[in-house]
């Protein structure tokens, strides 16, 4: 449970959601086999593809010094059809 922190609600991981795929915000460490080894342990579901990319991290500019966020990662999990994962907790800003 520590390589994923929270799900992803926009409009485009909302249509995906008609697709069966299910987007979330991991470490930026974590590797593809270890989110789809605990994807499908922890939710026993079965992970047909999963896709990502890489989140840059924002810039804060603090008077002459300029600081970045953290970068992360975005997995994008696809099931197969009759799996589903229930929602995961939203990060509220």
């Amino acid at each position: 449970m520590d390589g994923i922190k929270y799900a992803v609600f926009t409009e485009k991981s909302l249509r995906l959601l008609g697709n069966n795929q299910y987007t979330s915000n991991v470490e930026s460490g974590s590797t593809r086999t270890e989110i789809k080894h605990w994807v499908e342990l922890f939710f026993g579901v079965k992970v047909i593809a999963m896709n990502s990319h890489r989140i840059p991290g924002k810039g804060r500019r603090m008077g002459p010094i300029m600081e970045h966020t953290m970068h992360y990662r975005r997995m994008i999990i696809t099931l197969q059809p009759g799996y589903s994962i229930p929602p995961l907790i939203e990060k509220r800003t």
